[in-house]
């Protein structure tokens, strides 16, 4: 549940408050640290069991749990693939299923559901950078995966996107149910001089200064590279023209990919004065980073929903983003922002394109990204459905 760990641990955070709201009691079971300090400041009770080990993320403290409380739950959420807390929960499944048998008591087991998060996209099948991950992949299906998700009461999709990419992926590959739940997120709140206060004090560099806004994970599946590559390509051309700042926030700055774009970012000074790096931006930094912003910008290879691109929309902040974020028939559809592919043309495209909108049209989005964020997206919706999918006989 660390915050660093990217959108399924604050969509988590994002649809409990609503459940909650709507009558379902919520409880979440993750690998990390009790001690630490995120998760005095959530509202629902998590029962962290300590860190896991290697890239499997073994926990020997899962199985016990799971088979000491599935009875208790009416249904379980299995968050995310290919790790070890999915074997975990099937062989926890059966153990808890013959201890009620031993026990002579009424055979009364929680169904449980399996949500994705994009993890069944032919993206990471597919990607040139990714050989020895598909064959694991494909290696992992056969032997483990394919009976969690050919087992579980229904798969859990975002949107009808991600639903549909992950019939190509792997086979067998018969759910019971293809659920299209969808996703949201809770209203931003309100605008305050605070919040671009505290937005500032991270990037004074932008002060009184127009930007568009790069918020996620600095990693190669969100095409950073391709973005900075544009970037540089539109100053060139643009010339003496005024031409928006491009700040660059989110964790990864520290890994071999983040120093790398960095790196990019500074081969001159007229680039090191436009692309600012923040680092990663929380609560009222990352509001007013929004708010402050002219356009998000995302150019990624795979994203399967875009809670950062949902919460632009909600700020009334046109998306300037790549066919392959899954929401993207929405946005399109709303008018709500701008799609190309997600190479370097594409790119370049789409920066372009921005710079070329007047200002009445580019007004025009703003009102488009709320319509659009109210009409598709807002968590309200995203919760309704999931308590009819948990009632459902």
């Amino acid at each position: 549940m660390h915050p660093d760990s990217g959108g399924t641990s604050q969509g988590i955070r994002n649809i409990i408050p609503e459940l909650e709201r709507l009558g379902v009691a919520n409880e979440v079971v993750c690998f990390d640290d009790p001690a630490e300090d995120f998760l005095s400041k959530d509202s629902f009770k998590t029962h962290a069991l300590g860190a896991a080990k290697g890239p499997w993320q073994y926990n020997a403290n899962l199985v016990p749990w799971l088979v000491d409380n599935l009875g208790r739950f009416d249904a379980v959420i299995i968050n995310a693939l290919w790790l070890y807390h999915g074997y975990a929960f099937i062989k926890a499944f059966k153990k808890y299923k013959a201890q009620q048998v031993i026990l002579s008591t009424p055979l009364q087991y929680p169904r449980f559901f399996v949500m994705p998060h994009g993890m069944l996209d032919p993206y990471f099948q597919n990607a040139p950078d990714r050989k020895m991950k598909a064959l694991r992949n494909r290696a992992y299906w056969k032997l483990i995966e394919n009976k969690l998700v050919n087992n579980a009461d229904g798969l859990l999709f975002t949107c009808k996107t991600e639903l549909e990419l992950a019939r190509g992926s792997f086979t067998p590959y018969h759910p019971k149910r293809e659920i299209n739940i969808g996703y949201g997120v809770q209203t931003p709140p309100p605008f305050e001089t605070s919040m671009q206060e505290a937005f500032l004090q991270k990037c004074p560099k932008v002060k009184n200064e127009p930007f568009v806004l790069f918020l996620s994970r600095v990693h190669e599946k969100k095409g950073v590279d391709l973005l900075i590559e544009a970037y540089a390509a539109l100053l060139h051309k643009a010339g003496t023209a005024p031409v928006p700042k491009l700040v660059i926030a989110g964790p990864g700055l520290d890994s071999e990919y983040g120093k790398q774009m960095q790196q990019l970012a500074s081969v001159s000074k007229v680039l090191q004065e436009h692309i600012i790096f923040t680092g990663m931006l929380m609560g009222p930094s990352k509001w007013g980073a929004f708010y402050a912003s002219e356009a998000f910008v995302l150019p990624s290879h795979q994203e399967n929903f875009g809670i950062a691109v949902v919460e632009a929309l909600a700020c009334g902040k046109p998306v300037l983003i790549s066919n392959q974020v899954n929401i993207w028939p929405e946005i399109l559809e709303s008018g709500a922002g701008l799609v190309e592919d997600d190479t370097l043309e594409g790119t370049n495209k789409l920066l372009e394109a921005w710079l070329k909108l007047s200002t009445g049209a580019k007004n025009e989005l703003n009102i488009n990204a709320i319509r659009c964020y109210q009409n598709y997206f807002k968590i309200e919706s995203a919760a309704k459905r999931f308590v009819d999918m948990l009632t459902a006989k």
